[in-house]
């Protein structure tokens, strides 16, 4: 059976498509793993076993919509895992594809060199997209080539997103729904469970598992590093362009959801009435509300599974023993602004207007010419681009790995930075947000919109990064032949790899721009009650 799709997601604003899918060698057998609650019939492609939309949890629709995600139930007989399933519930501009979307969307797929007792690394990926879109069934999440290049267990999940997944009740409808502003989160630790139950019919080991994941799903892998649901259910992580230092305040977490009653008309009494209505219905209004608020439903601080920011004013001393990989690239935000008519041709005055939306009024000559000094033939394009990505990304990236250095524990914290200039459209988006998923994924074939064709280049990139992960995957350390020394992040040394070609690992690298961002508090406390500059 041949799987034939085109599947969209923008991650942030930024698209990450799929030009067409890996297609499987026409040679195909059936594979049979039996799970705790049953049987399912994989797929043999391309040189792996694929097992997709397998079950790790319940439908979440009606009673258990906004419910803790519940274990699957058993079943006789066999089940066959060949197709991707269901989608949470998202904006329909998100998507394109053969994929539907419901409340049932509790799914993870399996790529795996063999179904037998090796023991492999695990690699559990969550998806982009925030907490309000995106799927693991997406192209460039194909597990195919790293499966077969580290020898590893490669795993991708749906889980529930926006307002299915982060509505916060507790407050209106009482103690049964007190975890309902994080069920999404609580979906994660669901198919970490399924993963250790599970993954060793598929050759996996569940005591080396490797939970990673790029701008959203960066965000989850924070939130796992900081949860006590999560604790002891993965053994190392990658935070891709998403580090999360502070989740939403109850406070504004409750304004979302009277306003998204009101827009029903449902009065908070009856706000039970939620887990009756279509998924047409809640999307919309969850649609309107978010554009009237200018906020979005995200995990919550309600003191269920949440009682401290994840990473503020400190790093989780639960998870401070295991190793992470945390990083950026140079400019996240070629990517999400890149659409804006003239964006990349400003001229300097026009760049310095434009970082009002990043900066106070009274710092932005100062940003300029200092970022400027760091890359002095940039445009005013690309000063620009490079200081909003800096604050809107970068700045979270340093306090993560600041806070995981001051915490004195034992894991090591590797920092990189992704620096390699995209050829496409003349290089003006120079390393733009998403950038590292062909490499990571060794999928450079599925976005030569992103990298250009395949090259020398993209070869060495995909090399570095790839072999990089796969070998923190293994041991909990990154270094590999394909990379000079990586050496862990402190606080005097401040090491960071820096991915290019060649890469080189650099100390304090841009120390000036650090500087001067160190200013600022993350992005993310805004409008909560903490003192700010």
């Amino acid at each position: 059976m041949i799987i034939n799709r085109r599947h969209l997601l923008m991650t942030g604003a930024a698209a990450v498509s799929a030009c067409a899918t890996r297609q499987p060698t026409a040679n195909i057998s059936p594979l049979v793993v039996e799970t705790a609650q049953g049987r399912y019939r994989g797929l043999s492609e391309n040189g792996v076993m694929v097992f997709r939309g397998m079950r790790y949890g319940e439908s979440t629709a009606g009673r258990n919509r906004f419910m803790p995600p519940q274990a699957p139930s058993a079943w006789a007989g066999i089940r066959e895992a060949y197709e991707f399933g269901d989608q949470s519930p998202q904006q329909d501009t998100f998507l394109a594809g053969a994929e539907t979307m419901s409340d049932d969307c509790l799914r993870i797929n399996v790529w795996t060199p063999a179904a037998d007792t090796a023991k492999r690394p695990v690699m559990l990926w969550f998806h982009g997209g925030g907490f309000e879109a995106g799927a693991g069934s997406i192209n460039i999440y194909d597990g195919t080539n790293i499966a077969k290049r580290g020898d590893v267990v490669v795993a991708t999940i749906n889980h529930r997103l926006n307002v299915f997944g982060h509505c916060h009740l507790g407050d209106v409808l009482g103690d049964d729904f007190a975890r309902s502003g994080n069920v999404g989160y609580l979906d994660l630790v669901a198919a970490m469970n399924w993963v250790r139950t599970n993954i060793s019919r598929f050759g996996g080991d569940p005591d080396n598992i490797m939970i990673y994941g790029q701008s959203g799903g960066g965000r989850k892998v924070s939130l796992c590093y900081a949860g006590e649901d999560a604790e002891g259910l993965f053994h190392k992580g990658a935070i891709q362009s998403g580090a999360h230092i502070a989740v939403q305040p109850r406070e504004m977490a409750n304004e979302l959801t009277y306003e998204l009653l009101k827009e029903l008309q449902i009065a908070p009494g009856d706000a039970i009435k939620l887990q009756t209505l279509s998924v047409a219905e809640l999307t919309a209004a969850q649609l309107k509300v978010r554009d009237r608020m200018r906020n979005r439903f995200s995990p919550v601080l309600d003191g269920e599974c949440f009682e401290q920011h994840p990473f503020y004013p400190e790093a989780p001393k639960r998870s401070s023993h295991l190793p992470l990989i945390v990083g950026t690239t140079r400019t996240e935000l070629t990517s999400q602004l890149g659409r804006r008519p003239g964006i990349f041709d400003m001229d300097k005055a026009q760049a310095m207007g434009a970082l009002k939306m990043f900066l106070p009024q009274e710092d932005i000559k100062e940003a300029f010419e200092t970022f400027q000094a760091s890359r002095p033939e940039a445009n005013p394009s690309e000063v620009f681009f490079t200081i909003a990505s800096a604050r809107g990304y970068v700045r979270d990236q340093t306090l993560l790995a600041e806070a995981r250095a001051r915490s004195g524990g034992t894991g090591d914290t590797y920092v990189y930075r992704l620096m390699w200039r995209q050829p496409v459209e003349g290089g003006r988006r120079v390393s733009q947000h998403s950038l590292d998923l062909p490499f990571v994924f060794d999928n450079v074939d599925t976005v030569p919109h992103i990298t250009g064709p395949e090259t020398e280049e993209t070869r060495a990139m995909v090399d570095a990064m790839a072999n990089a992960w796969i070998s923190f995957a293994h041991d909990g350390n990154p270094n590999n032949p394909s990379l000079p020394e990586w050496k862990p992040f402190g606080l005097e040394d401040r090491y960071t790899m820096m991915f290019d070609v060649p890469s080189h690992l650099e100390s304090d690298p841009h120390k000036a721009e650090r500087e001067f961002m160190s200013r600022y508090e993350s992005q993310q406390l805004k409008g909560v009650a903490l003192h700010r500059r």
